[in-house]
């Protein structure tokens, strides 16, 4: 019995061992990182998780809308020509970034002083906000008025914008709607507007706090000037074009081409198609259908003044007269027929 209380004592060390190291065992930082889902390897991958996947679950991601980053690339191509033409200066516009916000908290996140242009875009029936911040202004109004190359624009601190200063940020700001209205038009007509100019965000607001909305980012150097602008458009107003904006990019022509539907609509003038001339329809019951001998006579209701309708594989499109042409039987078009939604589904 000696013997055997030492084995005992001996197995049971390395358990209580085992069962404290596991109560104690602690999580340490990459595992943290992984499980909120803040680990800096992991945020230049598509795929969130943890913590911040259920936050970022809520955004409208612009990615959903492959031809929106089309739109604004054409955009920053037609920017950076009207801008050189504007200020007679070599500018160039670059694209930052394209993220979804929070409209609420975009508001607080715009770095004062700057100016706000609040857009009209027409035919979406919905506002656009478009900000330019406080480098970019006083470097365009240097431009403009005649600054010399070299020297860093002189930016005073604690006063509002004079008249002059919004009036020539106003005037880029119009030119930018121009390129805005141009970058759109080969996938919508879309008009653009300015309405007003704000310094204060509360002024601004062109949607609810908690509303989606897409941020564009857009940097505009002008050799060693310059400034950034961000232009926000809420999901409200791109819901209209929605569709549009989910087809693939396939060319210059957002997803057209202009030689195929030449070609196509080259052929579809060229394309014979038989007309019928239907001059009387009538409803009979089958029995009598199924006892129609040859050489028996139907009589039409048509007279010679009855109107003709003309189809095309069932589709009327055309009414008019019997008459005739010499040895020919014609018919003389006299109205066109209004397509309907039922013969449109045919």
């Amino acid at each position: 019995m000696a013997d055997e209380t030492p084995e005992i004592q001996t197995d049971a060390a390395p358990l209580e061992a085992g069962d404290a190291a596991g109560a104690e065992r602690v999580l340490n930082q990459e595992e943290i990182d992984s499980l909120l889902g803040f680990d800096v390897s992991a945020e230049q991958m598509q795929d969130k998780s943890g913590v911040r996947a259920i936050i970022n679950s809520a955004l409208v991601s612009y990615e959903r809308l492959p031809m929106l980053e089309i739109v604004f690339d054409r955009l920053v191509r037609l920017m950076t020509t009207s801008l050189r033409n504007f200020t007679s200066d070599n500018v160039e516009v670059s694209l930052d970034s394209i993220t979804s916000i929070r409209f609420g908290d975009y508001l607080n996140s715009i770095p004062l002083p700057a100016i706000l242009a609040v857009f009209h875009a027409e035919e979406l029936d919905n506002y656009d906000l478009f900000t330019v911040d406080s480098n970019l202004i006083y470097s365009i109004v240097d431009v403009l008025l005649g600054g010399r190359r070299g020297s860093s624009a002189m930016r005073i601190e604690g006063r509002p914008y004079t008249t002059i200063e919004r009036t020539l940020v106003q005037r880029m700001i119009e030119v930018i709607m121009q390129d805005m209205c141009a970058a759109f038009e080969p996938l919508a007509p879309v008009s653009f507007s300015l309405d007003r100019l704000e310094t204060n965000p509360r002024f601004a607001a062109i949607a609810r706090p908690a509303n989606a909305a897409i941020l564009v980012k857009l940097r505009i150097d002008m050799e060693d000037r310059g400034g950034r602008t961000e232009l926000l458009l809420p999901y409200a107003t791109l819901e209209p074009i929605r569709k549009l904006l989910l087809q693939q990019f396939m060319g210059e022509k957002f997803g057209r081409d202009s030689i195929w539907e030449s070609h196509l609509a080259t052929e579809l003038w060229s394309t014979r198609i038989d007309i019928e001339a239907i001059l009387d329809e009538q409803t009979m019951p089958l029995h009598k259908v199924m006892n129609l001998e040859v050489g028996q006579t139907l009589m039409l209701s048509a007279g010679p003044e009855s109107k003709v309708e003309l189809r095309c594989r069932g589709v009327p499109l055309l009414t008019g007269r019997m008459g005739r042409v010499n040895a020919n039987v014609a018919v003389r078009v006299d109205d066109a027929i209004e397509r309907t939604d039922a013969s449109r589904a045919l």
